[in-house]
């Protein structure tokens, strides 16, 4: 079951940091129907991969070193990194985004609350 756990993480992990790159290069992508981009969707970007891409490179390299005592906190908070974007998306009207998040989110969540009670 750990091995499944840290591959499906590190997935989400991928996903995230890979999304924030693509929401640089193709801005497009991160805006809801019709929405233009401005200076405010811009920095957002910024800052989002600002965010994402040392986060997701923190949980790959903890997820993959095994430890399950530095898993758990680095679950979490990875975790409410999704919850934050999917308010984030949701106040934005960026429904797929919203509902995306929330699921990554209850992975990250999920498998941490299981290798804590492990």
């Amino acid at each position: 079951m750990q091995i499944v756990l840290v591959a499906v993480n590190a997935a989400v992990a991928l996903l995230s940091g890979g999304s924030s790159l693509v929401g640089l290069v193709r801005p497009s992508v991160a805006l809801a129907e019709g929405e233009q981009l401005g200076a405010g969707g811009a920095f957002f970007l910024g800052a989002y991969a600002a965010r994402a891409l040392p986060l997701s490179l923190v949980t790959l390299v903890v997820l993959l070193a095994g430890s399950a005592v530095a898993q758990v906190p680095v679950l979490v908070v990875a975790g409410l990194a999704q919850v934050g974007d999917a308010v984030v998306g949701a106040r934005r009207g960026n429904r797929p985004m919203a509902a995306s998040c929330i699921g990554l989110a209850l992975i990250h969540l999920a498998s941490a609350a299981w290798l804590f009670t492990r």
